[in-house]
């Protein structure tokens, strides 16, 4: 009773990742480096990279630098770390935390959101046009980025602030997602709910995602919610996960804009499976007493005190006489206003630089860390080596969540794998405890 063609089930798009939100750092060996280089290869999304900030030593200092396969990708990822930056004088934490996954797992957004959104959009425009040489965030770095790519990031930025008229409200998102449906199930589409149902119960939850929640997941299945956090009107197409995909017709190739990511494993995977809070995870009768939206919004808001902790602090005379740092209107906050988070820098490098990192001697022996996601393991190749610092750990994600696999697929995928790092001379990290969601790596010992 599989969902479909693997293809239109898991989509040509990583909006978000399978697996969940991990501190790469505690991946592989105790890293004892205060300056650390990680380099992420299609990601998807930051939750990698705000898990491993939130447990940051105070005199660590973190590098980030990420590869994606889109400009799309990129526009997104830019957008949610700026959601996740917004200082908590113009936007309350548990506000900041409804926004940032409204955005982040629903195809259909609330009309203030979407209004959030378009400033976002607005500043980071001026930010990726305007800065040539100097990043206006150390967070938010584009500045390695080709011209043509920055053009194309303004691009789709300017679009999220003045929508075509049919794209502003729900329909084009609505009608996206029912189409990729209908592909996905063919026939069995009058018996999705039954289809929803065992993907939920026979895969995710015998996965031990039982936290996922029956009547959640089937809403997303059915038309792209995932959050749905307090009273509103869920209407407004969220335009970051709208991108265009080239189709063949008549022998032309054709640019369909559309939702052409993920409509079976769920943006649950990436904040709301797992917690270090056991509290969230009890059960009551077999069932779990709280919801995988219950833990994502738990794990967001600890993710972002842990952000504040690292952001601006209160001035000393404010601190010493208890008082609360002024309000900001968050219609007049600039980049210059997010959260500069102490010895933490994110920057992008161009979508075909992988290939090219080997080529440079700066880059030679540079990562401390290197992860692939699943969909871009495919470029894993000997010339990592050349990249990877001496004790280097080398991370990718397993198949375990993209639920359209069967198990025989599964367990081919992490062979191939084995054997992709083993050619590019690294073997598999003997101390560590395999957990079928990242396989973890190091050099080759001669």
């Amino acid at each position: 009773m599989s969902g479909g063609r693997v293809s239109e089930g898991a989509g040509c798009v990583t909006w978000w990742g399978y697996s969940p939100a991990r501190d790469l750092l505690s991946l592989g060996p105790v890293r004892h480096e205060e300056d650390i280089n990680v380099l992420l290869v299609g990601s998807g999304d930051p939750r990698h990279i705000l898990k491993t900030i939130s447990v940051l030593q105070n005199q660590q200092r973190l590098h980030v630098w990420l590869i994606e396969s889109s400009m799309e990708l990129v526009a997104r990822q830019l957008l949610l770390l700026y959601l996740a930056l917004m200082p908590k004088e113009s936007m309350g934490n548990n506000e900041k935390t409804e926004v940032f996954l409204e955005v982040f797992g629903n195809g259909e957004i609330r009309s203030q959101t979407e209004e959030t959104l378009r400033r976002a959009a607005s500043q980071l425009t001026v930010s990726v046009t305007d800065t040539l040489e100097e990043a206006t965030h150390p967070a938010l770095n584009t500045t390695l980025l080709k011209f043509k790519e920055r053009d194309e990031l303004a691009r789709i930025f300017k679009s999220w602030i003045h929508p075509r008229p049919s794209s502003s409200s729900s329909g084009l998102m609505s009608k996206a997602w029912d189409y990729r449906v209908r592909q996905h199930l063919g026939t069995r589409y009058d018996s999705k709910k039954s289809i929803f149902d065992w993907d939920l119960r026979m895969k995710l939850h015998e996965k031990g995602c039982g936290v996922i929640n029956k009547q959640q997941y089937t809403q997303w299945r059915e038309r792209g919610l995932a959050f749905e956090m307090r009273e509103g009107v869920y209407q407004m197409t969220n335009p970051s996960l709208l991108s265009s995909r080239v189709f063949s017709r008549r022998g032309e190739k054709v640019f369909y804009t559309g939702y052409w990511g993920d409509i079976v494993s769920s943006p649950y995977l990436s904040f709301g499976i797992e917690t270090d809070d056991k509290s969230l995870l009890k059960t009551q009768n077999g069932l779990h007493v709280k919801t995988a939206q219950d833990i994502s919004v738990a794990n967001v808001q600890e993710l972002f005190r842990s952000l504040s902790s690292r952001g601006r602090c209160p001035t000393a005379s404010q601190a010493e006489a208890g008082e609360p740092s002024p309000e900001v209107d968050r219609n007049s906050v600039t980049i210059n206003d997010l959260m500069p988070l102490t010895g933490i820098s994110v920057t992008f490098l161009p979508s075909d630089s992988l290939h090219k990192l080997p080529e440079k001697l700066k880059y030679s022996h540079f990562f401390n860390t290197v992860y692939f996601s699943a969909s871009c393991v495919h470029q894993l190749n000997p010339t990592m080596r050349r990249i990877a610092a001496p004790d280097a750990v080398l991370v990718v994600e397993l198949a375990r969540y993209i639920l359209d696999l069967t198990k025989e697929q599964e367990a081919g995928f992490a062979e191939r794998v084995a054997s992709m790092a083993l050619e590019a001379d690294f073997e598999p990290w003997r101390d560590g405890r395999s957990d079928d969601v990242h396989a973890v790596f190091m050099p080759q010992r001669k």
